[in-house]
């Protein structure tokens, strides 16, 4: 299992390959909202700030989100370093993301 400070890196891992998008001239285009990464098996989870696409004010804790992702800390490791497919884990069942419709194929650009 992956602990804390893993999970914190592979999320910040994401948020500077968006930001190295973003400063090439190719961001993708994502709406602002408030995303929730659940982390059941760590008791845990993090709250970032989708916009200008990219990944911002990422945070351990817990508030309301537009879009929240609930996988395992070993999954979330996966998912971000390429190892394992977002496709793969979401069908699954690996990876659960409540959002709405619109919402979602927003950001399908992220997975």
């Amino acid at each position: 299992m992956a602990d804390r400070e893993q999970c914190e890196a592979a999320l910040r891992d994401l948020a500077a390959r968006l930001e190295k998008l973003r400063r090439n001239g190719s961001p993708p285009r994502t709406p602002q909202r408030t995303i929730l990464c659940r982390l059941p098996d760590l008791g845990t989870s993090y709250v970032a700030e989708l916009r200008d696409g990219g990944l911002h004010d990422i945070t351990e804790g817990s508030r309301k989100a537009q879009i929240t992702f609930t996988l395992t800390s070993d999954d979330l490791v996966a998912v971000t370093s390429g190892a394992l497919s977002v496709s793969s884990a979401w069908a699954s069942g690996r990876l659960k993301v409540d959002a709405s419709l619109r919402d979602l194929l927003r950001v399908r650009d992220l997975l």
